[in-house]
């Protein structure tokens, strides 16, 4: 004998015991869809509106923003690196040369120290650099 359900509806009819429970989730979803619309505050048009665009572009913008993180350090590094040489060419001595003199005198201060003290102590930055001088022997 084929049961069919007095409404009509094939996919909630159990048989002939009733239909299926349904699960509200209204408050989970909404949770979830929240925080990302709230995270793409700020977006334009639909990313920032439409939960489906707004999730694709929060997540591309939290790798984006995994990735800046270790790039911050390079570009960094780069520019105490550029100001050393500055200040260092100065004195007469290339970056090279400088933190191969610092070396063998056992002056132990790091890049960003170093960069600080070319900008802001220029004549403490140079007496640094003539104890490099003095450790190569020049």
């Amino acid at each position: 004998m084929i049961f069919t359900p007095p409404n009509g509806h094939s996919s909630a009819w159990l048989g002939e015991g009733g239909y299926t429970m349904r699960v509200k989730r209204g408050l989970t979803g909404h949770r979830r869809h929240k925080k990302y619309l709230t995270a793409a505050k700020g977006f334009r048009g639909g990313r920032s509106r439409l939960y489906r665009t707004a999730r694709e572009a929060v997540e591309r913008s939290l790798q984006y923003a995994y990735v800046g993180r270790k790039l911050r350090k390079r570009d960094f590094r780069t520019l105490w690196i550029l100001r050393i040489n500055a200040g260092a060419r100065l004195s007469g001595l290339s970056y090279s040369r400088f933190m191969h003199g610092l070396k063998t005198a056992g002056i132990d201060l790091n890049r960003k120290v170093l960069a600080d003290l070319a900008v802001y102590k220029k004549d403490d930055f140079a007496k640094i650099v003539e104890l490099a001088k003095a450790a190569l022997g020049k």
